[in-house]
């Protein structure tokens, strides 16, 4: 039974990591689909992406609880949460969806990493390797050269990675991810609806515009990030970090698909040396404080 159980465990561990990176991904799409249509702003669209998320997950937990709740969440994690969407944004007004997304998840992955060892977590030498090579793909995309990306876009992606990678380790000890997440998406955003308030000069807001927003923070944030909290219940700090990766992938494909984006080199380069160090970081089984991890 109790192996059943653990292995029950595991397969809902996959399919939530999975469909989270799925949803990682397509806000990358998404965002970056209307910004350079000009179908909406930067503020805007992060306004609307945070609003229509809290709302659908706020309903979401009134329909699943049967009724009203105190919600849950936290001021610290709403404010990583709108630390990361607003600047994921307007970085996005400069970077292509795959190269964006390969900055955030390299910055989320050395965050992530940095704070796992600084807790006790002990990497497999092969995790190391793994870890230091995906970053050398980070490395490859971002050093000078002519089609390096927008040092302002990378460095509003690299503040975003920094707190989604913090964001993402609050969230391990969360024990009801719904309404934890409908908590931080609420109160981030009146955060966001201030950045809005300041930037209505740029405003620029088309229904095209609103609906894609819409269906980034209702399926790809709201229902991304709940079923990333359950992920993380069965991952170390460590795995979190490294499965996050391949999401430049998928978001690289879908520029290529719905934004016709080429595929530099540079970029086919910084993919290949990301999978590849994904998987030796996935192979590997890490250890706390160097006694057997249980």
């Amino acid at each position: 039974m109790t192996a059943g159980v653990g292995g029950r465990s595991a397969v809902a561990t996959i399919v939530c990591t999975a469909s989270a990176l799925v949803a990682f991904a397509a806000n990358s799409v998404l965002c970056r689909l209307a910004l350079d249509r000009a179908e909406i702003d930067a503020a805007t669209f992060s306004t609307v992406r945070l609003a229509s998320g809290a709302v659908a997950l706020w309903l979401l937990s009134l329909a699943l609880r049967g009724g009203p709740r105190r919600i849950g969440g936290s001021w610290g994690s709403a404010l990583l949460l709108f630390l990361y969407a607003v600047p994921f944004s307007f970085a996005y007004l400069s970077l292509g969806a795959g190269t964006g997304a390969l900055i955030l998840f390299g910055t989320v992955q050395g965050t992530m990493l940095l704070a796992a060892v600084s807790t006790g977590e002990r990497p497999h030498p092969w995790q190391w390797i793994g870890l230091a090579l995906a970053l050398a793909g980070l490395v490859v995309l971002i050093i000078p050269g002519l089609s390096s990306p927008s040092s302002a876009g990378a460095s509003l992606m690299a503040m975003g990675g920094i707190t989604w990678g913090i964001y993402s380790l609050r969230g391990r000890g969360s024990t009801d991810p719904l309404l934890e997440t409908a908590g931080n998406f609420i109160r981030a955003v009146p955060l966001a609806l201030a950045v809005s308030l300041l930037s209505t000069r740029h405003l620029q807001v088309t229904a095209d515009g609103v609906g894609l927003a819409l269906l980034s923070g209702v399926v790809a944030s709201g229902g991304g990030y709940v079923l990333w909290y359950a992920a993380l219940k069965g991952l170390s700090a460590t795995r979190a970090a490294a499965v996050q990766l391949p999401v430049p992938v998928l978001a690289a494909a879908g520029g290529v698909i719905l934004l016709g984006e080429s595929v530099s080199a540079r970029l086919a380069g910084s993919t290949i040396l990301i999978l590849a160090g994904v998987a030796l970081a996935l192979a590997g089984r890490e250890r706390r404080g160097g006694s057997r991890s249980g």
